[in-house]
């Protein structure tokens, strides 16, 4: 039996850790396995050669300068929920459920919010893709995020005094969350729909119907759509759908959010 060298681990980690490796190499990772998976079964036939050099351009600038400046901004206007000793004794995994179902609570009406007519222009840009697919998800205004950010800012005090990896676990969450609502597969389950967000789920808020798009706001769980009256089941959408919001805007405001 080899034994693992431990010391070598914990040496590649803090490497990773000190040198800002772990969000590039996060990201490499999903780039190869996510579209690997739609690949071999995808819902719909997309030329990868037309977006993903585009998106892969625009994720990196959002993630490098838009998703910075919204965190700055959003720290500065979130509010904090206090927590009682009872929830901060919480095992992490405990913790971990606690904190998606009070920030995706906070999420689903943001969403909502979002989808107003006052705040749609903020939004934009989340819905101009006409090709839906794991990537397609990235783009959110500064305004968007900045507003997005905040419920889960607000739940966040549920982990109390935190382990080191614990931020790097919850964010990786989002990011992975998000390219599965937006994955162009094929697989279906409609027993998992009755918990949690799924691509085909999903895809139906971003059709350019509004009939569809003004529904299933749900972002982690499809309860809140049950529960306020915004659900659309996937098995009643007629197929195919199309995607987009059906006019030209310049790339600019759409970024900007206005």
């Amino acid at each position: 039996m080899e034994w693992i060298d431990w010391s070598l681990s914990r040496e590649f980690r803090q490497f990773v850790l000190d040198h800002n490796l772990f969000i590039p190499l996060l990201f490499l990772a999903r780039i190869v396995i996510l579209t690997t998976l739609e690949l071999i079964a995808p819902a719909r036939k997309i030329s990868y050669r037309s977006v993903l050099l585009y998106d892969l351009i625009g994720c990196t600038l959002v993630g490098y300068i838009l998703i910075p400046a919204s965190e700055f901004l959003s720290n500065r206007i979130a509010l904090r929920a206090s927590m009682p000793e009872a929830v901060l004794a919480l095992p992490v995994a405990a913790s971990f459920m606690l904190y998606y179902i009070i920030g995706d609570f906070g999420a689903y009406w943001m969403h909502r919010l979002m989808h107003s007519k006052p705040v749609w222009r903020v939004h934009k840009w989340h819905h101009s893709p006409t090709t839906m697919y794991w990537l397609a998800g990235y783009r959110a205004s500064l305004p968007q995020q900045t507003l997005f950010n905040l419920p889960w800012i607000f739940a966040y005090p549920v982990f109390g005094l935190s382990p080191w990896w614990l931020y790097l676990a919850v964010m990786s969450s989002h990011m992975l969350l998000n390219d599965w609502m937006h994955m162009n597969v094929s697989w279906r389950s409609n027993w998992l729909e009755m918990i949690l967000v799924t691509p085909r789920y999903h895809h139906i808020h971003h059709s350019d119907n509004p009939a569809y798009s003004n529904s299933n706001f749900g972002v982690t769980f499809t309860m809140w759509d049950r529960m306020f009256g915004t659900y659309v089941d996937p098995e009643a959408v007629q197929q195919p759908i199309s995607f987009g919001i059906g006019e030209e805007v310049p790339l600019i405001r759409l970024v900007a959010g206005v």
